[in-house]
């Protein structure tokens, strides 16, 4: 046999190039306001409740009721991924891996609104004409930890609080939890407890709401500085998410690279709190 068959041998690779483990785009997206602006920064009027007055006489004077207005403000951000493949590459591989770069940027796009979204929900909201004031989430929109993880308990409490600033109960409403969290419901209810097939569902991805909201699990949720995870409970209204421009691809060749593909993808999205009796903050040990 020749000593020289093995420069016949051809190294063989997939045809496909497989995507790690990651979240494939936006979780939250859906769960809250979206509106396209124009602009470095937008505002958002509202109207607050006010009383009606009781007429006592006939004849009276017209009464003069001054409705309450608020803004919230948001600033814009601009988002960017980009990536070169050289032709070299795709000769070495076989492949053509433009389509799982065009993949993972897409992804990570998804992944940064939902970090803007979780930042707004937490954060500190502008508020005022201007935007001028800064206003945090008040302390009664939080569930401390209690050296536990997420409870049933802790649930309800987060739906009383929902209900008790008379959040309209038409809205829907949704829950931000790491898998943690969900494991922490199994293991703290009963099996002899009339919720352990719900919970156990839940578990199982075969139902997505219980005690009024909407399960979105995520690996973004943020921890205090206590080291509690974050648990985000909110009304789907309470959250706006401004979008400038929607997440845009271009894949060029570059002259100045050689002539090499080039995957780019930008965006430009806010977001803010947009009332802060619609969200609450769950503390859960871990």
């Amino acid at each position: 046999m020749s000593t020289q068959i093995t420069t016949a041998f051809v190294n063989q690779f997939s045809a496909n190039v497989q995507m790690l483990s990651q979240q494939m785009g936006s979780l939250l997206r859906d769960a809250v306001d979206v509106e396209s602006v124009n602009g470095e920064k937008a505002f958002f009027d509202q109207v607050g409740s006010a009383a009606a007055v009781k007429r006592t006489s006939r004849h009276s004077d017209t009464p003069m009721v001054e409705t309450p207005h608020t803004r919230r403000m948001v600033t814009m951000s601009d988002y960017e991924y980009a990536d070169l493949i050289d032709d070299q590459d795709r000769v070495r591989l076989l492949i053509d891996p433009t389509s799982s770069y065009g993949r993972a940027a897409a992804a990570a796009m998804g992944r940064a609104m939902d970090d803007e979204i979780i930042a707004a929900a937490l954060g500190t909201a502008l508020t005022g004409k201007d935007g001028s004031t800064s206003t945090a989430l008040p302390a009664a929109q939080k569930i401390a930890h209690g050296s536990t993880g997420l409870t049933i308990a802790k649930l309800l409490s987060a739906k009383e609080t929902l209900d008790a600033a008379s959040v309209d109960p038409s809205i829907t409403r949704h829950i931000v939890v790491s898998p943690k969290q969900i494991r922490d419901l199994l293991n703290n209810t009963t099996v002899t407890s009339s919720d352990f097939n719900t919970v156990k569902a839940l578990a199982q991805g075969q139902i997505n709401s219980f005690v009024g909201f909407n399960f979105i699990v995520s690996n973004r949720l943020t921890t205090d500085s206590n080291s509690d995870r974050q648990v985000i409970a909110f009304a789907s209204d309470g959250l706006k998410l401004a979008v400038g421009k929607e997440p845009n691809a271009r894949i060029d060749e570059r002259a100045d690279k050689s002539y090499s593909t080039q995957v780019y993808y930008c965006q430009t999205i806010g977001a803010t709190r947009m009332e802060e009796a619609k969200i609450v903050e769950i503390a859960c040990n871990e």
